[in-house]
């Protein structure tokens, strides 16, 4: 579907006549990202997948700017109304939940559940912004020295080295984790980073703090720098409610589908 600067590329999983779930991925994901946990949900729930700019058959008509926190959100509120959907539940996996933070905290009224998987409200100082801009920088030249696919496998076998992803490496599934991710491309992937990375989006901690709708954090037990965020997070808001998943570090629902399920589905029927 067209939304002016977009042509995003979504699906539905279940049936539309249920109440709507909208999945957000993460940085080097897609719409599938999610699909072992929308096996478990599409039976009482109706999925919506959506590529974000940069990722995927999502193509980016506009400038760099569309590649924005701030306009891919704007635009998926009119993705929203054209496909009829005043209200919905909305899940987001860290950089796609970092995106369901900035949706919640600005159009409240239209979600009414919010599940936030191993996210932030971004970086709190400018320097801290600064800094983080500086080095996804790096990241995204890297990304765009990636002429070949196996450079690009390369470049996310090193991806995988950060402690925050614990011991996904040895996932039985992690190869075909790496396959789909190969799927992307790092050039657009590489503008992604540059425009909606942690550094470049708007720091959402003091608007968190009056946020007025149920919000669950989850955070793997093995993903310590996204427990102590969380933590923060769960302490200025008090409709925060946060979970810590067992034997699990930053990708919960890949490591852990039913625990994340389960989770989730709890919160949902609260």
């Amino acid at each position: 579907m067209t939304i002016e600067n977009y042509e995003f590329y979504y699906s539905f999983d279940g049936d539309r006549t249920q109440q709507v779930i909208l999945f957000l991925h993460g940085f080097m994901g897609n719409s599938h990202e999610f699909d072992e946990a929308i096996q478990l949900l599409k039976h009482d729930f109706c999925c919506l997948k959506v590529d974000l700019p940069g990722h995927g058959k999502t193509k980016v008509l506009g400038s760099g700017d569309a590649y924005t926190m701030t306009n891919t959100a704007q635009a998926l509120i009119e993705l929203l109304d054209d496909l009829q959907i005043n209200q919905c539940f909305l899940v987001g996996y860290s950089m796609g939940g970092r995106l369901a933070l900035y949706l919640t905290l600005y159009f409240p009224q239209r979600f009414t559940k919010v599940v936030l998987e191993s996210a932030s409200p971004g970086l709190q100082t400018a320097g801290e912004r600064q800094e983080r801009i500086k080095r996804d920088g790096q990241i995204a030249r890297k990304l765009e020295r990636c002429l070949e696919k196996n450079d690009f496998l390369a470049f996310l076998i090193n991806w995988y080295h950060q402690p925050i992803f614990g011991k996904i490496k040895n996932h039985p599934q992690f190869q075909n984790l790496l396959e789909i991710r190969t799927q992307n491309n790092p050039l657009e992937l590489a503008k992604s980073l540059r425009f909606m990375g942690t550094g470049c989006q708007p720091s959402l901690w003091e608007k968190l703090k009056a946020h007025p709708n149920p919000l669950l954090l989850l955070v793997g037990e093995n993903d310590r720098k996204f427990v102590e965020i969380n933590e923060q997070m769960a302490e200025i808001c008090q409709f925060c409610q946060l979970k810590i998943v067992s034997n699990a570090s930053h990708n919960i629902h890949f490591e852990q589908p039913k625990a994340f399920v389960e989770n989730i589905q709890v919160f949902w029927n609260a």
